[in-house]
């Protein structure tokens, strides 16, 4: 018998244990709750959370005081039994908040994924206008991945593609009006250098790749043109033709060229010369010493190495004098 009440007085201290772990759901209770308020979802779990940890620091000494005495366990099971009630409570209520938030956060990353999308949307196309296309694509990606509208995003690359695509044929095409009107003023060198900075630009486009062997092919077929303008001008005896021609070739013709061209232009240069010797002669013949003086500047000018310059020279004081006392001005040769 005396062993059974011993058993007894010791029994209720085995329930004790219950208020660590209480203490501890009301401390999580308490934590949940200074998160949610701290995000503006409320006060009713920190309310809760911090009633907990109160009602436990209030009781456990009383139940703790009440365990020690075995023969008041009926009291002390009747004024713990409301608090265990309430602890159950707090806990069915625990659970529906925490499920109350799983679905608050899903209503909130519904409602704003819309709005996500409209602000990506938006800086897309801000990018577009800038012309800024690596962060064009980078924001689609965002749009696929994050937001998981893969069609949008396939279609908006597809359309920054092609703008970009057309954005680099305004480009090209700019570029080449430039040297189609280099190449057509025999600007050669600008032409090569425009074309040089299209390659730089755009160094896989084929079209571009080919702009200066494309140049040097127009180059070789002017020149070509200049040489089969030059032997018509001898075949028709235009000297003074044949002789601007052969200026202008000189920026075209390789050494080997010129050598080949050079007795050609040899003679060309000594008609000349003998044109402009009968020329002067019969200026001073029928004394019309301003067109002397005239054709001998041109000789001591343009050919300043050949013996008639030499003569022009000796002379140019002499018909400077005589072409001031002429009052008519004849037409220059």
């Amino acid at each position: 018998m005396e062993k059974n009440q011993q058993q007894s007085s010791r029994k209720p201290s085995h329930w004790i244990w219950i208020y660590p772990v209480i203490f501890v759901l009301a401390l999580g209770l308490l934590a949940l709750g200074v998160y949610l308020s701290a995000r503006g979802q409320g006060w009713t779990v920190l309310s809760a959370g911090a009633l907990s940890v109160v009602g436990t620091l209030l009781t456990w000494p009383i139940a703790a005081a009440f365990s020690e005495r075995g023969s008041v366990r009926q009291s002390v099971e009747s004024v713990m039994t409301p608090v265990y009630e309430r602890l159950e409570q707090f806990s069915v209520m625990l659970n529906e908040i925490s499920e109350q938030q799983l679905l608050s956060d899903r209503a909130k990353s519904i409602a704003y994924r819309d709005k996500d999308r409209e602000a990506l949307r938006r800086a897309i196309q801000e990018d577009i206008a800038r012309r800024d296309w690596e962060g064009a694509l980078v924001l689609v990606d965002e749009m696929d991945n994050a937001l998981g509208y893969k069609q949008e995003a396939e279609r908006i690359r597809e359309e920054i593609n092609q703008k970009f695509a057309e954005h680099i044929r305004r480009q090209i095409a700019a570029g080449v009006a430039l040297i189609d009107r280099y190449t057509a003023n025999q600007q050669w060198a600008a032409a090569l250098r425009e074309a040089e900075r299209l390659q730089q630009q755009f160094p896989t486009v084929e079209e571009v790749r080919s702009l200066p062997n494309e140049i040097e092919q127009r180059r070789q077929t002017f020149k070509q043109k200049l040489l089969d303008d030059y032997n018509d001008r001898l075949a028709a005896r235009d000297i003074d033709g044949a002789i601007a021609i052969v200026r202008k070739l000189d920026f075209y013709l390789t050494p080997q060229e010129a050598s080949g061209m050079q007795e050609s232009v040899r003679n060309l240069f000594k008609d000349k010369i003998n044109q402009l010797r009968d020329k002067l002669a019969d200026a001073i013949h029928q004394s019309r010493w301003n067109d002397a003086y005239q054709i001998a500047d041109i000789v001591v000018r343009d050919f300043p190495n050949t013996q008639l310059a030499k003569e022009c020279r000796e002379k140019l004081d002499s018909l400077r004098k005589r072409a001031g006392e002429t009052h008519a001005v004849p037409t220059a040769v």
